[in-house]
């Protein structure tokens, strides 16, 4: 195709769609003409993105065909309105999405975890290399651990661990591009995990490592996991974009994962205020355990069942093509 005869060809009828969209008021003939002006103008402007992608005078027919489509419309979206659909459809199809490679993700956590705590357990010196003299271990497992749940007020517990937590999910989705950021940052946490339950089962105290990491944990770490199979997912559409080039599915991806960040902003406040406000309680482990438990079934249940149905309706978690711009198409 050659991209400026086919302009020369159409811009009359891109400029009278220009001076349609322009106007304040439109006869009920001007009505009838802007939108079939519309019409063609978006099937030319596949054309014209499909044979040579994104040009200049592609743009201006998008940006004449954006006022066009206002104009017929109405108003922009009202935002509020969207609230609801992200959260009904947008955000589950994107949890489903990387529901097995979060499966993945905790499952390799956990192994780490573990083996980091038998090496601590059976390295001679390695406690104390991690945690200083048997003197602040000891202080750190009969007291430091347990004080750490009640050292401040339950209201800026709750925003500390939130906020850290949150910082934590963002960067693994929003780095996850770099490749071995998110990967890094979940094998740091899980040796972490693995050392502090070593200190505390070498000095007979598992059952306090267990009971008071349970009730917030379970909704706090899955995130985390959650947070990082987002973050390989992103790196590996760049690495295998299959039928898309890298760009467009990197731009994809990035957009509908990122959504997975502010869902996780909200699980992680649930997480923290668990953490901050139930973990302390003088309750019995059942109850505070089982509200942990409760938090984490409805995040499952969210993810699994109800990003399962928004995703079999269509939903990605992108936005819609007039929001993100119309696809390029391919063949085959």
């Amino acid at each position: 195709m050659d991209l400026d005869a086919y302009t020369d060809a159409h811009r009359s009828k891109w400029e009278a769609l220009a001076r349609l969209a322009g106007r304040r008021r439109l006869s009920g003939f001007e009505a009838d003409e802007l939108i079939e002006g519309y019409q063609a103008g978006a099937s030319q402007l596949s054309t014209m993105q499909s044979v040579a992608g994104s040009t200049t005078q592609a743009d201006r027919l998008s940006l004449t065909l954006s006022r066009a489509r206002l104009k017929f419309t109405g108003t922009s979206t009202n935002v509020l309105r969207r609230i609801p659909q992200f959260f009904a459809l947008q955000l589950p199809a994107a949890l489903y999405r990387i529901r097995w490679l979060t499966v993945a993700v905790a499952i390799t956590s956990i192994t780490i975890a573990v083996a980091a705590a038998i090496w601590m357990l059976n390295t001679p010196g390695a406690l104390n290399a991690a945690f200083g003299s048997n003197q602040e271990l000891q202080r750190l497992v009969e007291k430091d651990f347990v004080g750490y749940y009640s050292e401040q007020g339950m209201d800026t517990f709750t925003a500390v661990v939130w906020t850290n937590n949150a910082w934590i999910a963002a960067q693994c989705i929003a780095f996850g591009i770099l490749g071995l950021f998110a990967p890094m940052v979940l094998m740091q946490n899980a040796i972490h995990v693995g050392f502090a339950g070593a200190a505390m089962t070498a000095y007979g105290h598992s059952d306090l490592f267990f009971l008071y990491i349970a009730p917030h944990g379970q909704l706090e770490l899955y995130s985390i996991f959650v947070a990082g199979a987002a973050g390989i997912r992103i790196f590996w559409s760049f690495i295998s974009p299959g039928h898309r080039t890298r760009a467009a599915a990197l731009a994809e991806d990035g957009r509908a994962l990122f959504s997975v960040a502010i869902g996780l902003v909200f699980a992680l406040f649930v997480s923290g205020v668990i953490e901050g406000y139930v973990t302390r309680q003088d309750w019995p482990w059942a109850i505070k355990i089982g509200i942990g438990s409760i938090a984490l079934l409805g995040f499952l249940l969210y993810q699994w069942v109800i990003g399962r149905k928004a995703f079999q309706a269509g939903q990605t978690g992108d936005l819609d093509e007039f929001e993100s711009g119309a696809k390029r198409i391919y063949a085959g």
